[in-house]
């Protein structure tokens, strides 16, 4: 599932394309895209004519910022392409994104945007886990006091971390996971930045000193800000904004990579469950 760095990828290449346009019609392809149950040609209109103020990102959420119009009020557009959405946009030189869809081979295309310039937003999800959901500015302000921390902010110390990851015996790696405390991180990177502070994934949260939180603070965010240099992780789908795949697989230390190596200290890479998620590791070095 694509985690902070994917997400913002997707973020800032739709930001340039969306900012500023007009919605000039919907085509909802596949209603099951729609999170809430929403009727296609009520979400279409809701949608109708609107102007994009902003993209933004909170957590794992690409959320589409709509000024209002008419009666309508502000809303936002949450989008959750879970594990295997994918968008493209296509110039006004190629009308319905038709030869672009062919050359990106998009055959599960769930909504189609079609922008006052011309250009068009295609969002393609076999397996359409993840989708759309169109709420009113207060009821996402709502949801969004649900997620925890930015671990990217600029203001975002160790001490945060600590605070945002005390109270219990969870074990760390199940902690991080946890949205309600550090918004975005998921899977791949935890395991990652785990391995760069030399923690066990199985370790309880009480157990950690100031020195461990340091360390895994600066570790999460090392990992974070370089895997978003590098437009992400493509393990199998994810891809960016009209198909490039990410490029930090190649420097995944440990995660994928049970049986391998320890690049720092050479120990046989292992595997364990965690709540039924994969938590790679190494038990030479991560104590």
């Amino acid at each position: 599932m694509p985690e902070l760095p994917e997400v913002e990828t997707i973020r800032r290449d739709l930001a340039p394309a969306l900012e500023g346009k007009a919605i000039a019609s919907v085509r909802i392809r596949k209603p099951d895209i729609l999170m809430d149950g929403d009727c296609p040609r009520q979400f279409a209109s809701s949608l109708h004519g609107r102007r994009i103020s902003s993209v933004e990102r909170r957590g794992k959420n690409l959320l589409i910022h709509l000024a209002s119009l008419g009666r309508m009020q502000a809303a936002v557009l949450q989008v959750q392409v879970r594990m295997t959405g994918r968008f493209a946009v296509a110039p006004d030189s190629d009308p319905g994104g038709r030869l672009l869809a062919e050359r990106l081979k998009f055959r599960h295309v769930a909504a189609q945007f079609e922008l006052d310039d011309g250009r068009t937003v295609l969002y393609d999800d076999v397996r359409r886990l993840g989708g759309f959901r169109l709420l009113t500015t207060e009821a996402w302000q709502a949801k969004e006091r649900e997620l925890g921390s930015e671990p990217l902010e600029a203001n975002y110390t160790a001490r945060a971390l600590a605070r945002d990851l005390a109270h219990g015996r969870a074990p760390i790696k199940n902690a991080l996971l946890d949205q309600r405390r550090v918004a975005g991180v998921g899977n791949i990177y935890a395991s990652e930045a785990l391995h760069r502070a030399r923690l066990d994934p199985t370790r309880a949260c009480d157990t950690l000193d100031e020195m461990d939180m340091r360390r895994l603070h600066r570790g999460l965010r090392a990992v974070l800000s370089e895997a978003l240099r590098e437009a992400g992780t493509t393990l199998r789908d994810y891809r960016t904004v009209n198909g490039s795949s990410g490029k930090y697989q190649d420097r995944l230390r440990v995660y994928d990579r049970e049986g391998e190596r320890c690049p720092r200290c050479g120990t046989t890479i292992r595997r364990v469950l965690q709540a039924g998620r994969s938590s790679f590791f190494c038990p030479g070095c991560q104590i």
